[in-house]
């Protein structure tokens, strides 16, 4: 009667260790300097994967008094557009960038309206800023500048 591989009945009870869990036997166990049947291991799960496994994820949120299952990437679209209606000046500008992004991405971002183009008014409003801007930093640098 063959066990396991070429070890007979006889000799399995003839041996001098113990087999059992943890203790596989002798023959079967790995030899020193041969190769791994598995070298490189489990390979790792890419970056990517693991965001859009996390954001899909079901999460239990209370609205209204009831609670819903909505993903995470849900749940944290309702915060940030909660927190922008809060004036969080953080979240509005990060809101209004991935609002940017959805319009790119979809093809449906208004066009820019052309501006008109300056009349002799808004020339002369111009040149005047400029002029006043040269002067306060001429200004600054001499007293800037210890003589």
């Amino acid at each position: 009667m063959i066990i396991h591989g070429d070890i007979t009945k006889r000799h399995f009870f003839e041996m001098d260790y113990e087999v059992g869990y943890g203790k596989p036997p002798r023959h079967t166990r790995f030899k020193k300097g041969e190769p791994s049947a598995n070298p490189r291991g489990r390979p790792r799960t890419n970056m990517a994967a693991l965001l859009v496994e996390g954001l899909n994820k079901k999460v239990v949120v209370t609205e209204d008094g009831r609670r819903r299952k909505i993903t995470v990437r849900e749940a944290i679209v309702k915060q940030l557009i909660n927190q922008s209606a809060t004036a969080d000046l953080r979240a509005t500008k990060m809101l209004l960038d991935m609002i940017k992004d959805a319009e790119k991405q979809a093809g449906t971002a208004p066009a820019p309206e052309p501006s008109a183009p300056f009349t002799a008014a808004d020339e002369e409003v111009v040149e005047q800023l400029i002029e006043r801007l040269r002067h306060q930093i001429l200004a600054e640098t001499k007293a800037q500048k210890p003589e």
